[in-house]
């Protein structure tokens, strides 16, 4: 299982790279770029800063505060950022990172799902790119 997610990874990398790294401005980026994360815990309250400042180097942070992922599809995004050129995300960073994203998800998305976006495809962010 887990070298069927690692080929997997590999063959989806070059396309997620290209399309974080062009120009091309996803419905998630034109959302909110902060968070009120005054009643999460203190630990991801730390975690939050962490993620603001390290995921926010090759995409709006945005991005990641409007979309809609599943635990383990939060855990394969973390893991391909983390593996970027020039992340500077270590294996404790990117688990902080996930462990934030994760609890975001249950504590403010869940709870009003129709204000975020569903992960795009890309097939969908090719055909945002050739606008």
């Amino acid at each position: 299982m887990k070298k069927l997610i690692l080929i997997l990874m590999m063959a989806l990398m070059p396309l997620l790279l290209a399309a974080q790294q062009s120009n091309v401005v996803l419905p998630q980026d034109k959302g909110p770029d902060k968070i009120d994360v005054s009643a999460y815990p203190a630990a991801l309250q730390a975690n939050y800063k962490l993620f603001a400042s390290k995921c926010s180097k090759c995409h709006t942070i945005a991005r990641p505060m409007n979309t809609m992922m599943k635990r383990d599809e939060w855990q394969r995004y973390v893991s391909r950022m983390m593996h970027k050129p020039n992340s500077g995300i270590s294996d404790s960073q990117g688990k902080q990172i996930f462990d934030f994203l994760v609890f975001d998800q249950t504590e403010r998305k869940d709870k009003n799902p129709k204000a975020f976006f569903p992960a795009l495809s890309d097939e969908e962010i090719d055909k945002l790119k050739k606008k």
